[in-house]
């Protein structure tokens, strides 16, 4: 039975398929193995090893990663329950893949910095890092009377559950997203919940920068375009 963090991060994430086809060919391209970072349930990790490539899914929350485990059965997964600022494996990748702007959470430019360093370290010579990350946010607020963008919603085990966006800030250098979480039980009993992510604002060119001074050589900006409910990406790319 999948706990609330699971049915939380597939609702909010699980259903983003836009940048799937790069990081399969980017696999291709470089082979394996190659270090998911920020894997959660496994979105990106599970299409890897489905078409063949070893991986090591690398993320903080532990449910997520178990959840993980159950899904990946015989597949040539490796979980690992670790910061994205300071891991240590004992392995080195011929790709390291950071998807879904998981490089914006990470406190600044301080810990992406810490994160960069550590990729560095788990690359083979000539191995790339590729991070997505989002350059610009729409700022807005359900209260400023415009349309409001759809909930995301499903049902798990008899429950409802319902996020719907209510607002982009931007404060202090970074893009704060606001959500409302309700859940709806069979019974009719009601939960509701305000959950907040706040994302550094960095562009492709100051992370270009940061990974030069982490050891890494900046190589080419891959572009993703927006879908209807979510927006576009750049993926940034080093050489270690």
């Amino acid at each position: 039975m999948s706990t609330g963090a699971v049915v939380w991060h597939d609702l909010e994430c699980g259903a983003y398929r836009r940048d799937i086809p790069l990081w399969l060919e980017l696999a291709r391209e470089h082979g394996g193995p190659i270090l998911d970072v920020g894997a959660g349930t496994g979105r990106i990790t599970l299409a890897l090893a489905q078409d063949g490539h070893d991986v090591v899914a690398l993320d903080l929350d532990a449910e997520l990663l178990a959840e993980l485990d159950q899904r990946a059965r015989t597949l040539p997964v490796r979980t690992v329950c670790a910061d994205a600022r300071d891991f240590t494996l004992g392995d080195r990748f011929s790709l390291c893949i950071v998807p879904m702007q998981t490089i914006q959470l990470l406190g600044g430019e301080s810990g992406r910095l810490a994160f960069l360093g550590c990729a560095q370290r788990h690359l083979v010579p000539d191995g790339v890092l590729a991070a997505a990350i989002t350059e610009q946010l729409e700022p807005f607020a359900l209260t400023d009377g415009g349309p409001a963008p759809l909930p995301d919603m499903g049902e798990f085990d008899g429950v409802l559950y319902s996020s719907q966006p209510t607002a982009i800030r931007v404060q202090d250098g970074r893009f704060v997203l606001e959500r409302r979480r309700e859940t709806v039980g069979g019974s009719g009993e009601r939960t509701v919940s305000r959950d907040l992510v706040a994302l550094d604002a960095v562009t492709a060119e100051h992370l270009g920068r940061e990974g030069k001074a982490a050891g890494l050589r900046p190589a080419e900006v891959r572009d993703i375009p927006p879908t209807a409910d979510h927006v576009g990406s750049r993926v940034v790319m080093f050489h270690a």
